[in-house]
C-alpha cells in the first residue's frame, strides 16, 4: 500500500471513491461519461484500472484542466456534449454545475418561443415522441375514477 493513499479524491469540485479506478471515478464528475473518461485516460496515458488513490498530484491537476478543457488535449468534438451552441455556434464540453444551469436555460428558451417541445415541457407530457394513453400517469397527477350518485 502507498503511503499516500486517500480515500477521497477531489478532482473538479468533486468527491471521487479513491478505492476506485480513474476510469469509472471520473464518471461521478456531472458531464463526464464513460467515452470522455476513457478519452481522458488514454490522452494523459493514465492506466485505466489504476486506483484513484494511488494518483499524484500532479496527475490529478492535469485530469482536472482535462475535465475543464478537453479541447486544448486533443478530444474530438463529437465527444463534446454542447456542440453548435445556439448562442455561440461553438462547440464546447460543459461539466460541473454548468450542466443543470445551461439545461434549465434550454428550457426556457425552447417554452418562452413555444415550441413543440416547449410546450411539451410546459404541460408536463413526454417531448420525444412517447405514447401517453397507457403511460405517463405519474406526470398527470391523481387519477380520478367515476364518482356515483349517493
Amino acid at each position: 500500500m502507498a503511503k499516500n493513499m486517500q480515500d477521497l479524491i477531489r478532482i473538479a469540485n468533486s468527491d471521487l471513491d479513491g478505492s476506485r479506478s480513474i476510469y469509472l471515478g471520473m464518471t461521478k464528475i456531472k458531464g463526464i461519461s464513460f467515452m470522455l473518461s476513457n478519452a481522458i485516460c488514454q490522452v494523459l496515458e493514465i492506466k485505466k484500472d489504476q486506483k484513484a488513490s494511488e494518483l499524484e498530484d500532479a496527475t490529478i491537476k492535469r485530469i482536472e484542466d482535462a475535465v475543464q478543457n478537453p479541447q486544448k488535449f486533443g478530444i474530438p468534438n463529437w465527444m463534446f456534449n454542447r456542440r453548435k451552441d445556439p448562442e455561440t455556434g461553438v462547440d464546447t464540453h460543459i461539466s460541473l454545475t454548468d450542466v443543470r444551469f445551461i439545461v434549465d436555460n434550454d428550457l426556457k428558451t425552447i417554452k418562452k418561443i413555444k415550441s413543440y417541445k416547449g410546450l411539451r415541457h410546459q404541460w408536463g407530457l413526454p417531448v420525444r415522441g412517447q405514447r401517453t394513453k397507457s403511460n405517463f400517469r405519474k406526470n398527470k397527477g391523481k387519477a380520478t375514477g367515476v364518482k356515483r350518485n349517493k
